[in-house]
């Protein structure tokens, strides 16, 4: 596969999560809405370090390399880094709290998130995917 093929691929998978992610939030899951937003968001930026062939590295937030291969990167995405780096890095921050609960307060995801961070972590995947794709396909 090709630096072009897996970046559309990563992209078909972000896709459907993204859909998955809205059902959640819409079924009061909002714990796993935002789990899944930031899958979105991993993988919508890593379909973007593909297509630009760079090596993905495997972690969960890219915002570093997003940063260190700016030069490379569609201007779409360069004028908006700040805010790619700061989605990725806020939802990573995230990503096993929300799955897994808080171990100091010992309360499960159900009960550390609302409606307003689902909704906030689904627009900032939505945009995030919307802009890759549109790199992607650019």
């Amino acid at each position: 596969m090709t630096g072009g093929d897996l970046a559309r691929a990563y992209l078909a998978t972000a896709a459907p999560i993204l859909d998955e992610a809205r059902r959640f939030a819409a079924q009061g899951l909002h714990h796993l809405a935002v789990r899944r937003s930031q899958e979105v968001v991993e993988l919508a930026l890593k379909a973007v370090l593909r297509r630009a062939g760079i090596e993905v590295p495997r972690v969960h937030d890219v915002g570093g390399v997003l940063r260190d291969k700016a030069d490379v990167l569609p201007e779409t995405l360069r004028v908006e880094l700040d805010r790619l780096v700061s989605v990725s890095r806020g939802l990573r921050r995230e990503r096993e709290t929300s799955f897994y609960g808080d171990d100091e307060t010992g309360l499960f995801g159900t009960a550390l998130y609302s409606a307003d961070d689902a909704q906030g972590a689904l627009a900032d995947a939505a945009w995030v995917l919307g802009l890759c794709e549109a790199a992607v396909a650019g």
